[in-house]
């Protein structure tokens, strides 16, 4: 029988690792190839680890709440013979798959893979040999699959070599390299002036912290902001919520709405769908129209992406909208779920507040907060008389490399005038 010592292997782009939630076997358990072993919680889902082989638990080198990286330990298997007939000792690694009630489709494990110095080259001219989920994410992230370098037999292509093609493009700076050049902050011993309680960081919020500090940094951020004359959307919300979306199994919000709006706004104004590529100097449109939606959570603040927004209707989105939110909030988000935005928007005014400036959530250019809508009087130049509307505060953070400050205020206003005049949605979206 062979011994085989299962890893983490790599997660995700940007992804290092994540910590324990749940150790699903035991030492001297019999397991079989492809169930799961462990479950693992990274800053954006909560991640099924599978066994590998089928074999026997000989050690468990992880525990409950511990923090793991790539390419750590995590059990010792004494494998089937049927598994690896005649191997020696050998470490593999596992490949995880999101919770979710679909199963994920499975990915095969090459062993003994040449390195990619060894590996053919393939021609552009040729279909790249390439499982359909590793087309699936070169799509995604804008990687030409003709051009990725295989390290699998034959010059097959694995995600791990469309994520290191991209890395290698892309070179750009990690997070410690562009915080080195900031002058380190030496905290006091806030002890002295009373008591204080430590706790860490979630994955959540240590992501969130990192990647929030990055696009501040790289990001030359401006914010306009506007209002929207919502009364009659207002209207229109609560007759339909009750008769049409709640026995859809949604809720009809004003982000529903808005999203709505803004996927025929971003076919309008291109530039704000778009992502900035530094290392070619190029902008890189997208002809996808997928809104990521701020949803806060116990653990922190996630954004899971609706897609392709411009081909449904406020029915199929508001109701898509409330799964997505309930699945954040009970941790069953995939990774999948939070890949591939083109635009974000983030809605406060349900906890309160009249304006915000909203970070843009890199690498995209754009951002649209919604305050709390209020009563206020609005001048009527008919009647001469101020009459109450309710107005809905909008603040767009955008990209100054790329979105001028005329852009960003006809995009503000365009999505005013549809919000003010729904019939124009209808007419030219």
């Amino acid at each position: 029988m062979a011994t085989f010592t299962c890893v983490l292997p790599e997660i995700g782009e940007g992804i290092e690792g994540g910590e324990v939630v749940h150790i699903l076997v035991a030492v001297g358990e019999h397991i079989n190839a492809e169930q799961t072993v462990l479950e693992l919680e990274t800053d954006k889902a909560v991640i099924e680890v599978p066994a590998p082989v089928s074999g026997t638990v000989q050690a468990i080198h992880v525990q409950a709440s511990e923090k793991i990286t790539v390419g750590q330990h995590l059990l010792t298997l004494e494998a089937d013979a049927v598994a690896a007939p005649g191997r020696a000792e050998r470490s593999t690694p596992v490949t995880p798959t999101p919770v979710t009630p679909t199963p994920a489709p499975a990915v095969a494990v090459s062993m003994a893979l040449p390195s990619p110095a060894q590996a053919p080259s393939v021609s552009p001219r040729l279909a790249a040999p390439a499982a359909p989920s590793v087309r699936l994410l070169a799509r995604e992230i804008g990687v030409d699959i003709n051009q990725v370098p295989g390290s699998g037999p034959g010059g097959r292509i694995a995600l791990d070599d469309v994520k290191r093609y991209a890395r290698d493009r892309q070179a750009r700076p990690e997070l410690p390299q562009a915080l080195g050049m900031l002058p380190a902050l030496t905290l006091p011993d806030f002890s002295r002036w009373g008591g204080v309680r430590r706790e860490p960081m979630s994955n959540v919020r240590r992501t969130t912290a990192a990647r929030m500090t990055q696009s501040w940094l790289t990001i030359p951020h401006v914010t306009q902001f506007d209002k929207a004359d919502i009364t009659e959307v207002e209207a229109l919300r609560q007759q339909y919520d009750k008769q049409r979306v709640q026995p859809a199994g949604g809720r009809l919000t004003i982000t529903a709405m808005v999203i709505k709006v803004l996927a025929a706004a971003l076919k309008r104004f291109p530039q704000l769908n778009a992502s900035v590529d530094m290392t070619t100097h190029e902008v890189i449109y997208k002809q996808y129209y997928h809104i990521g939606v701020a949803v806060d959570t116990d653990r922190g603040l996630l954004v899971p992406v609706i897609r392709d927004v411009d081909q449904k209707n406020i029915l199929a989105l508001s109701v898509e909208l409330t799964q997505l939110a309930e699945r954040a909030k009970n941790r069953k988000t995939t990774l999948e779920e939070m890949q591939g935005g083109t635009f974000t928007v983030t809605n406060l005014g349900g906890i309160g507040g009249t304006n915000f400036t909203p970070i843009i959530n890199a690498p995209e250019v754009a951002i649209l907060g919604l305050a709390r809508s209020s009563m206020e009087p609005v001048y009527d130049k008919a009647s001469g008389q101020f009459t109450p509307r309710l107005m809905l505060p909008l603040a767009l953070s955008y990209d100054h490399r790329l979105v001028d400050g005329a852009d960003a205020i006809r995009f503000v206003r365009w999505v005013v005038e549809a919000l003010q005049q729904p019939f124009l949605l209808a007419l030219e979206g």
